[in-house]
């Protein structure tokens, strides 16, 4: 008797993963204690699930807009010393966009200055007040994609459609906040 083909096929026998596509309204989703025993708490799981993957969606939407806000802080952080009426000053002094603003120097000095908006694109300097907003938000969508992406893996019909559901629905809430470029 060869042992190596009776133990795969046990191995095959003994799997409780189904790897097709299931509608059993009694699968586990994250743990073994969310497993809906009724079409109530299965619909309700599969509501939640909408939800959740609108929240995603949501995320994503609210770190686009703060990232477009962040760069605008940025590239309104430009002061350009006024100290006379030289031929730089004049130009900024007939520059529509430039805001007028004082400023207290170090040795308490108060100088006049301009601050005008930069248009170059550039990489933005570290700053801990965005990057660890930043970095925290990222978290957050990272982890609901990660959860959406294992109650899919359940391979449930109903897990499955109700994510892409609330996917649509989240996009078609929130997509035109959202920038493509960034992902």
């Amino acid at each position: 008797m060869d042992m190596s083909h009776s133990h795969s096929m046990s191995g095959m026998s003994g799997s409780s993963m189904a790897m097709v596509f299931h509608n059993d309204q009694n699968t586990p989703l994250w743990s073994s204690a969310w497993t809906p025993s009724s079409a109530g708490q299965y619909t309700g799981t599969c509501i939640f699930l909408i939800i959740f993957a609108i929240i995603n969606r949501c995320l994503v939407a609210a770190k686009s807009i703060l990232e477009q806000r962040w760069l605008a802080a940025h590239l309104e952080r430009r002061y350009v010393l006024v100290a006379g009426k030289t031929p730089e000053a004049g130009r900024i002094d007939s520059d529509p966009t430039a805001k007028t603003a004082s400023l207290v120097t170090a040795q308490g000095v108060e100088e006049s200055v301009k601050v005008v908006r930069r248009n170059a694109q550039e990489t933005v300097p570290w700053r801990f007040s965005v990057d660890l907003p930043r970095a925290l938000l990222f978290l957050c969508i990272s982890g609901v994609s990660y959860l959406l992406m294992l109650a899919v893996m359940t391979m449930n019909v109903g897990y499955f459609c109700s994510v892409l559901g609330g996917t649509f629905l989240g996009e078609l809430a929130v997509g035109r906040y959202s920038q493509w470029l960034e992902h």
